[in-house]
């Protein structure tokens, strides 16, 4: 397997595989661009083909090609192992049937699912009643293989005794949330029964779920319309979007996302060339969706029913999209159509008019709002203040602020002071706890300790211009921890018989087991320290006696307080003196 490993990192270049998320430009013989793993103003993410890895040195994350695929799509080692050999056109050597994961059993079963619903599609008669109500709707022939729809039977076990059949077990079948296990204790029955079948499925086209609709009988109350896989080790609803597989290459090169309610709207968007749109499948816009769109684009159009008057999941969603630095724009339905899927079937041309004419978030705000209530009556200006008021507030930029308070007090007939005056009370919507959730998936950077730094940056440099060590003498060690000591010696003792050949000496010690502290600190040196280093290097000499002193004063202030012998606390307190007289000089 390690051989394969490697054989996969010669075949493909860090650069070729960060670069097809992450916006880079070249910085001297490395790469920047905005960290794709936590919010971030100015560039700390850097890529170095040199040595085909990258790091964040505001989050701290960084690795090779496996660990970029790995945090980038959400997966384990063996997904990101099998998604990169197909990159390289690399044969993985078959894995023992004994030691497969259960993650990629439920793969499997998914696919091979997915596979039974396509034929049922085809060749049954019910199944060929639904493919007519696909085509019907709109979908092409075309659209329907690219999209891997289906149709389950209307059977208790049809699915599972064909799974069972090819080896999975039923309680397999029942994780991977295609059946539901039996109150009396039978066995598991299929959860999909005389449906059409939308898989859903990861940013690597695996499919990982599905959702099924009814096409007959759907007007019964009793009946639900949809019924989604529930949450399993391979489906999160909360972080899944429908069709972003397909969508995100197209997302990343207008710069702009879509967003629609359901796969029928996604499926016909795709159809009318409007390829980057994707759908929030059975639940409002969470904030690991944001976190997923925001690698790819910070503009979104949205395409479903919103009431602003409530306060609604969809409108939740939204507030939190814009505390996140989305610009936001709503598409207007068109000719009374009721979703993109109608607009489309009807003229594709009216979608592309709805598209180009989207109104900006508040625009639809003040719109949705003076429709709602009557501008003339004090309750009804109440109430639009309520809607647009904690819009308006949620503006960052001032003067774009003013804006929109001149032109609620216009629409009104009040005051700019009497808008303003409310502005000042009004509340924003309570979106902290989703905010938290959007940090937690973040995990924003810790900074780092001073001495930390300090250290780090001496070794960076050292390994920049192995002349430096020169300057750091053996009364300096005391200054720093143990594995900086360590590395210190380790260079010097490679520079001994390397002759300051700053490529040679990283080469002898990389393969230690400071490797990838060393990998990061060199890269560090080439991104960011442009001197040479002596200077520096003083500077943060001077900066780690500082920190030794002041620890030490804190250390004798404590003594002294403590020491009641007045001899030796005369001595602590002469001491203490000695230290503060230096730690002044220095200043």
């Amino acid at each position: 397997m390690d051989s394969q490993i490697e054989e996969i990192k010669n075949k493909l270049n860090v650069l070729d595989i960060v670069g097809s998320y992450v916006k880079l430009s070249k910085t001297g013989v490395n790469y920047r661009g905005l960290c794709p793993f936590h919010s971030e103003k100015g560039p700390s993410f850097f890529v170095s083909p040199s040595r085909q890895m990258w790091k964040c040195f505001g989050c701290g994350k960084g690795g090779d090609i496996f660990e970029f695929i790995k945090e980038i799509e959400g997966v384990e080692f063996g997904d990101a192992l099998r998604l990169l050999a197909a990159k390289a056109g690399v044969e993985l050597k078959r894995e023992n049937p004994q030691v497969v994961s259960e993650r990629k059993r439920l793969y499997e079963i998914c696919d091979l699912a997915c596979a039974f619903f396509e034929k049922q599609l085809g060749n049954s008669a019910y199944g060929k009643e639904a493919k007519e109500y696909l085509l019907k709707r709109g979908i092409t022939e075309e659209s329907i293989k690219k999209w891997r729809l289906g149709y389950s039977p209307d059977t208790w076990q049809g699915l599972s005794d064909f799974l069972v059949g090819r080896g999975y077990t039923r309680d397999e079948i029942v994780k991977a949330g295609l059946a539901v296990q039996s109150e009396k204790g039978n066995n598991p029955y299929d959860r999909f029964r005389g449906r059409i079948i939308f898989p859903l499925m990861d940013l690597n086209s695996q499919v990982i779920g599905f959702t099924a609709r009814v096409f007959k009988d759907a007007d019964k109350k009793e009946t639900a319309k949809y019924i989604n896989t529930p949450q399993t080790i391979l489906y999160d609803k909360s972080n899944v979007l429908y069709g972003l597989n397909y969508a995100k290459v197209a997302i990343r090169k207008n710069n702009q996302c879509v967003l629609t309610e359901g796969q029928t709207d996604t499926i016909m968007c795709h159809q009318a060339g409007f390829d980057n749109t994707v759908a929030v499948s059975g639940t409002a816009l969470t904030p690991r969706h944001l976190t997923t769109l925001k690698r790819y684009t910070d503009n979104l159009l949205l395409s479903f029913d919103m009431d602003v008057a409530g306060d609604t999941a969809t409108k939740r969603g939204i507030n939190l999209a814009e505390s996140q630095g989305f610009n936001i724009k709503v598409v207007d339905t068109y000719s009374g159509a009721k979703d993109p899927a109608e607009i489309i079937l009807e003229n594709p041309e009216n979608w592309k008019m709805s598209v180009v004419s989207a109104r900006t978030i508040m625009d639809f705000y003040f719109d949705s709002a003076f429709s709602k209530f009557d501008k003339n009556d004090p309750k009804g200006k109440k109430e639009i203040g309520r809607i647009i008021l904690p819009a308006i507030k949620r503006i960052q930029n001032k003067i774009e602020q003013s804006h929109w308070v001149s032109k609620l007090a216009e629409k009104l007939g009040v005051s700019n002071e009497a808008v303003l005056d409310e502005l000042r009370t009004t509340k924003i919507d309570n979106i902290n706890q989703a905010l938290t959730e959007v940090n937690a998936v973040a995990k924003s950077p810790i900074p780092l300790g001073r001495k930390k730094l300090l250290e780090d940056k001496i070794i960076a440099l050292v390994l920049k211009n192995p002349e430096s060590l020169n300057l750091i003498e053996e009364t300096h060690h005391c200054l720093f921890c143990e594995k900086t000591k360590n590395l210190i010696q380790e260079i010097k003792a490679s520079a001994m018989k390397r002759g300051n050949d700053s490529v040679a000496i990283f080469a002898d010690i990389s393969i230690t087991e400071h490797k990838n502290v060393l990998d990061d600190l060199s890269l560090k040196a080439e991104a960011d320290y442009e001197e040479d280093g002596a200077d520096e290097i003083k500077l943060c000499i001077s900066g780690l006696k500082d920190i030794e002193l002041r620890n030490k004063l804190s250390q004798l202030t404590g003594e002294v307080k403590n020491e009641n012998d007045e001899g030796k606390r005369n001595e602590l307190i002469k001491e203490f003196t000695k230290n503060a007289k230096e730690l002044h000089q220095k200043k």
